[in-house]
């Protein structure tokens, strides 16, 4: 590194101290805080976007973003080339460069790095790097911080795509690293354009909605909220009303997170809604879950969560690539024999997974986060992952879609309106569709609108599926998490010696009781989860459970 690099590298942090006494951790969400605490940090993940870009050679990924927490907390994650998440592997120099006391470690830590990853200014083209915020109030002076850490790294180039929601910057870093344009204009229509092309392959007819069959969509009071209300007039053959688009707090008794979790009516959704189709995004529109209010005195809803989601997409899909095998027998190298799987983490219903393994369709678990779902999806040729929280999405391998193109051309000239042929253009359509960089609420809320109207469904018989099986969730303080070690997807602890024979014991008392325990990733706790067929027998599973935990690891004080 040159002197110009080093002394722009000094003076720029110099304007950028840590807060005194704040120690930050890289995660899923990438850093998390109240925003007051974070322009240093964010100033320093722009160095790390910089140096991940010349690393690379491609265009890098920046959001400013806490999602569904409150209004006064902010954050900063970094988007890789793919528009997936930051590799696992850079994380650790996050945490480092984020938490380094003044500017010289900080020049220290960076000319280690550069070292150790072979990074270097020579010859390589200049950084480059996308930057987005949500609507936080905190987010302008953020986003300048992470633009200042950007330039700071002689020749990087900071492009500010001003508000959009995460899964928007997550798209635009996929769709410029594959050679096309990456504008808020051009997500909108790849969106609206593979959605109308599923609303014309719909079956003469499907039940088509009309006014009197709205979607009513919950904002967050968050960017999701306003990008929808400018997005829905390209929309034909969809009537959406959205509210809490801004014109209240945002995540205060709003959003998916909070929808799901409290299972009640967000804020502005009461008795007049009842019978209607509503749906709600969280605050920065990566999460979606779907609800109909009911009519009680507790503003009670039936919930449609992301494991619902995922059970409707498996079906249509499975049910497009039926289409295209019928009467081709098996094909050994052939197009038909597409490997579709579905991937949850232990949290899932037991009613998802069973009704998944039952319509015939492979189930892979992974570890809590979403990390580990979007790495095994991409594993299959068409791999949907989805969690409760409504995050989620749909994979489709490279060699697959060059497949389906093939066919597609195939069929076209040989039997074009056939069924087969209308199923490969649904697939195309849906890979289309669906934002294969990260989850997200718009594309995933089109997906949805158009399978209930292509099956004739309504919301509750949508919801009729499957019934969840009540469960429970508790946790448990303990005096050291990293006592308890998981194995398979988590469903197992292997440590503290005897305490999954314990466990076991206690299912077996439940009729298709199921429980497992896992340590908590940010605080000294051991969450429990359990289920069964009744409310009060999963009650009593958990509390079960977690006294165990108790007597093996905590302080007696199960909660």
């Amino acid at each position: 590194m040159n002197e110009k690099q080093q002394s722009l590298l000094l003076e720029s942090a110099a304007r950028f101290p840590p807060p005194k006494g704040v120690k930050l951790s890289y995660g899923t969400a990438g850093f998390r805080a109240d925003a007051s605490l974070l322009e240093s940090t964010v100033f320093r993940v722009g160095i790390l976007a910089a140096l991940r870009s010349l690393k690379t050679g491609s265009l890098i990924g920046l959001m400013i973003t806490a999602s569904h927490n409150q209004v006064s907390d902010n954050g900063v994650k970094v988007a890789d080339p793919s528009g997936g998440m930051l590799t696992q592997d850079w994380e650790p120099f996050a945490d480092a460069i984020a938490n380094a006391p003044d500017p010289r470690s900080l020049l220290q830590l960076i000319t280690e790095f550069m070292k150790n990853e072979d990074i270097s200014f020579e010859g390589r083209q200049p950084a480059e790097v996308l930057l987005g915020r949500d609507t936080r109030p905190s987010g302008e002076a953020l986003l300048e911080a992470a633009k200042q850490g950007i330039t700071s790294i002689v020749g990087a180039i900071a492009t500010d795509m001003g508000v959009v929601t995460t899964p928007q910057l997550h798209w635009m870093v996929r769709a410029r690293n594959r050679g096309m344009e990456a504008s808020e204009s051009s997500y909108f229509h790849q969106l609206s354009s593979s959605f109308r092309c599923l609303m014309d392959l719909k079956p003469e007819g499907s039940r088509n909605h009309g006014d009197d069959d709205k979607l009513v969509v919950d904002g967050a009071d968050g960017v999701g909220g306003e990008k929808l209300q400018q997005f829905k007039k390209m929309l034909t053959g969809l009537c959406i009303e959205v509210r809490n688009q801004g014109d209240g707090m945002l995540n205060e008794g709003v959003g998916a997170d909070y929808v799901q979790k409290e299972k009640v009516a967000p804020r502005g959704f009461g008795p007049a809604d009842v019978g209607l189709r509503c749906a709600s995004l969280d605050g920065d529109a990566d999460r979606l879950v779907y609800f109909s209010v009911i009519l009680n005195k507790n503003n009670k809803i039936e919930l449609v969560d992301g494991d619902k989601i995922l059970s409707l997409f498996a079906f249509f899909i499975k049910e497009q690539l039926s289409i295209l095998n019928e009467g081709e027998g098996k094909k050994e190298n052939g197009f038909y024999q597409a490997h579709l799987g579905v991937v949850q983490t232990a949290y899932a219903n037991g009613a998802s997974t069973d009704y998944l393994k039952e319509m015939g369709l492979e189930v892979v678990l992974t570890p809590t986060g979403v990390k580990y779902l979007h790495e095994k999806a991409a594993e299959f040729d068409i791999g949907i992952y989805f969690e409760a929280n409504g995050h989620g999405t749909i994979l489709f391998s490279e060699a697959f879609l060059c497949g389906l193109e093939a066919t597609h051309k195939t069929l076209l000239s040989i039997s074009e309106g056939s069924a087969k042929q209308k199923a490969a253009s649904r697939l195309l359509a849906v890979s289309q569709l669906i934002n294969q960089a990260v989850g997200d609420a718009l594309s995933g809320l089109l997906l949805v609108e158009v399978i209930l109207q292509y099956m004739g469904w309504s919301i509750h018989r949508w919801n009729e599926l499957y019934h969840d099986l009540p469960s429970r969730q508790l946790k448990v303080k303990v005096v050291d998490r990293t006592a308890v070690v998981t194995a398979n997807a988590e469903t197992v602890a292997v440590q503290p010696i005897g305490i999954q024979e314990a466990i076991n014991a206690e299912i077996a008392k439940y009729p298709r009781g199921r429980c497992f325990i896992r340590p908590s990733g940010t605080e000294d706790v051991i969450r429990v989860y359990a289920e069964a067929t009744t409310q009060d027998a999963a009650d009593a599973l958990a509390a079960s459970v977690a006294k165990l935990v108790d007597q093996h690891l905590g302080f007696g004080s199960a909660a």
